[in-house]
């Protein structure tokens, strides 16, 4: 960020040139901070209403570490993502308030002043099909709850089995936006579509025989669901359908 540029908005809203708000319209708009190996976005939370999330895959270590140490001055919670454990135990290491979920393959670093659970906006249910498919349900969970979600689980509860969906259905409607991750067919999507009326979001994985086609047969079920109006995210996609929900439910940064 350019400083002199910073100053001069600040200055301006201290003499009452412009307001509050025509300031934080320029600063929506500033461009990112380049540390070489990348550019960081440092005014996505502004923007969008949750900061950059780091894709670990293809990183290595040293590079991971060092695009952490650029965000970590912020006061935003810091997300990354498919880490492996050796990237994990380095960032746990450094910093005291990094959590590692080794299912999710996340580590978040939270935000100083983090609000307790039940102060949060929003909440949402993360439901999985099988136990096969909780990996990306976790994802899905430590997504929502790194931008300010309330998060629950319910694993294990598919359509092979449907009366441990349906022993659970009024709860169901406690909850702002339901995420459903399911592998094989994928029909435990369209069945909760059918149930509730608030926003559903399938997320396909790829677990299953080999006729699932690393998940394409849950995809294609859920893109052709017989309950209307469900969102359907890539497979294996947890941060995605949690992106999803955070959206939804409006968790939009400094607009909570």
């Amino acid at each position: 960020m350019n400083k002199k540029v910073l100053k001069d908005i600040l200055s301006e809203v201290r003499s009452k040139k412009i307001g509050v708000n025509e300031a934080l319209k320029r600063l929506k708009h500033f461009p990112y901070q380049d540390i070489g190996i990348a550019r960081i976005d440092t005014h996505r939370h502004l923007r969008v209403g949750f900061p950059e999330v780091i894709f670990c895959g293809g990183k290595t270590d040293d590079q991971i570490m060092k695009i952490v140490a650029s965000m970590v001055k912020s006061k935003s919670p810091i997300l990354a993502t498919r880490i492996s454990d050796t990237s994990a135990r380095k960032l746990t290491k450094k910093y005291a308030r990094a959590r590692h979920n080794r299912l999710a393959r996340t580590v978040l670093i939270e935000a100083s002043g983090k609000a307790k659970r039940g102060e949060n906006v929003g909440r949402v249910a993360v439901i999985t099909a099988g136990t096969a498919d909780i990996p990306v349900a976790e994802e899905a969970a430590v997504t929502c709850e790194a931008m300010g979600c309330n998060v629950e689980k319910l694993f294990d509860v598919g359509v092979a089995g449907i009366h441990r969906l349906t022993s659970q259905s009024e709860s169901l409607h406690d909850f702002d936006v339901l995420i459903v991750v399911a592998g094989m067919e994928g029909a435990l999507a369209s069945v909760v579509g059918g149930m509730v009326g608030m926003p559903v979001i399938a997320v396909p994985t790829s677990i299953g025989y080999g006729a699932s086609f690393g998940g394409i047969a849950a995809l294609l079920s859920m893109l052709n669901s017989c309950s209307s109006g469900i969102t359907v995210v890539n497979i294996d996609s947890g941060f995605a359908a949690g992106c999803a929900a955070v959206r939804i439910v409006g968790l939009l940064g400094d607009k909570k």
